[in-house]
């Protein structure tokens, strides 16, 4: 995928990390390498970190600390059944959203063709 516009990946990244927390528990790198993988691009720690708290913060993730293997611990976040809600919400808003905007950005008719309409 292109660049991502950094204000559209904030806008997206909490739905984008609820999706993928849906998959199962996970921590903060795997999440990067999970996000980019999907095509979001390397997403930065400064953007990350803070919407993970941010979800946390509402409900949306618990959080849990782990030893590390062979290294420091790691915090896991994993999604809470507020979360589920929230991602079908978002899922259903992020449709309707997507519509509008494919609907108002499609590129017109060339001036021959609104004719033939």
């Amino acid at each position: 995928m292109g660049d991502i516009q950094p204000a559209w990946l904030r806008a997206v990244l909490p739905l984008c990390l609820l999706a993928t927390l849906e998959r199962g528990e996970s921590y903060g790198y795997a999440l990067f390498q999970q996000l980019e993988e999907s095509g979001l691009g390397a997403v930065k720690g400064a953007v990350l970190y803070p919407a993970l708290t941010r979800l946390a913060d509402d409900g949306s993730v618990e959080v849990r600390w782990a030893p590390g293997e062979g290294g420091p611990g790691r915090k896991y976040y994993r999604l809470t059944d507020a979360g589920r809600e929230r991602l079908a919400r978002e899922r259903r808003a992020w449709r309707e959203f997507r519509t509008v905007v494919d609907t108002t950005a499609e590129v017109p008719a060339a001036p021959h063709e609104q004719e033939v309409r």
